[in-house]
C-alpha cells in the first residue's frame, strides 16, 4: 500500500482539510497520514476559529512521519501562515523527496482567510519552488501571479506566470470560472492539457480543492504519470460531487461523498 502525507489543516466538520484528504486515501487505497498545521472551528456555514500549531510541533510531525514510515507522495494544504510555510519548507528540504502535490489554500468556501495575506510571498518563494505540482484555483493563481483573468485567452499567460514561480507543473482548477462546464489546465512548461467536466448541479462541494490535490497525489505515489494521474483524481472528484446529494450534511455547503465508488462514508 502506498504511503501518502498530508500536511494541513483540520477541519472539525470533517468536509475538507486532513479529514477529507484521509478519507480521500482510504477510498484510494493509500495509506493516509497527516501533519497538522492548525486546527479549525469549522462546519457547512463558517470557519469560526483557527488555531495555529506551533511551527516547531508542526516541523516535528513531518519528522515523526518520513524518519519512520517514509511517504510515497506528500500534499500541503493549509499552511495558514509564513512561519509554518518555513518549519514545512525547512523539514522537507532535508529529506529527498517524492512527488510533492502543493494546493496553495487561501480562502475557505465561507469565506475565511486560511492563510495569512503576509504569508503569500513566503509561500511562493519556499514551497512552491518544492513543488512537483501546485493546484491553485482561480482567485488564488490571480493572487499568486498579480494577474487578471478576462477571458481564456488568458489562460496560457496564467498558467507561465505560475510555471515561472518554480514549480515542476501547474494544475489551474476551472471550478470558478463562470462557464457551462468546468475545465482544469495541466502546464509542464511546454504544452497544455485541459480536462473539461461538466458542472454539476448542487451547493454540496465543501472540500473539492482538498479532495482533488489529494486525489492526485495518491495516484502519483501510486505510479502513474502526471497527466493520468490528474484525470483519474478528476474522475474521482466528479463521482464525489455528483454523490453529495446523499450524504446533505449540514445547513450550508455540505462535503463531496469521499466513499461514493464502495457505496460508504
Amino acid at each position: 500500500m502506498k504511503r501518502v502525507l498530508s500536511i494541513a489543516g483540520s477541519d472539525s466538520g470533517g468536509g475538507a482539510g486532513i479529514q477529507a484528504d484521509l478519507k480521500t486515501c482510504a477510498a484510494l487505497e493509500c495509506y493516509g497520514m497527516s501533519a497538522i498545521t492548525a486546527t479549525t472551528a469549522q462546519n457547512t456555514l463558517a470557519v469560526t476559529d483557527i488555531h495555529e500549531i506551533p511551527p516547531s510541533h508542526v516541523e516535528a510531525q513531518i519528522r515523526a512521519v518520513l524518519d519512520d514510515i517514509g511517504a510515497d507522495a506528500i500534499k500541503t494544504g493549509m499552511l495558514s501562515s509564513a512561519s509554518i510555510i518555513d518549519s514545512v519548507a525547512s523539514a522537507l528540504e532535508s529529506y529527498s523527496l517524492p512527488p510533492v502535490v502543493v494546493d496553495p489554500v487561501m480562502i475557505s468556501k465561507s469565506g475565511a482567510h486560511l492563510l495569512r495575506p503576509e504569508a503569500v510571498e513566503t509561500m511562493k518563494r519556499r514551497m512552491i519552488p518544492l513543488a512537483t505540482l501546485i493546484t491553485p484555483n482561480i482567485p488564488e493563481a490571480l493572487e499568486l501571479t498579480g494577474l487578471s483573468l478576462e477571458s481564456d485567452s488568458r489562460i496560457p499567460s496564467i498558467l507561465e506566470a505560475l510555471k515561472a514561480l518554480g514549480c515542476a507543473c501547474v494544475l489551474l482548477k476551472g471550478g470558478h470560472a463562470e462557464s457551462a462546464d468546468s475545465t482544469d489546465y495541466l502546464f509542464d512548461g511546454n504544452s497544455i492539457v485541459s480536462y473539461p467536466a461538466p458542472r454539476i448541479d448542487t451547493c454540496h462541494t465543501h472540500g473539492t480543492g482538498c479532495t482533488l490535490s489529494t486525489a492526485i497525489a495518491c495516484f502519483l505515489a501510486r505510479g502513474e504519470t502526471m497527466k493520468d494521474a490528474v484525470q483519474y483524481a478528476k474522475d474521482y472528484l466528479t463521482g464525489a460531487i455528483a454523490h453529495s446529494e446523499t450524504l446533505r450534511v449540514g445547513k450550508g455547503t455540505g462535503p463531496v461523498h469521499h466513499g461514493w465508488r464502495e457505496g460508504r462514508l
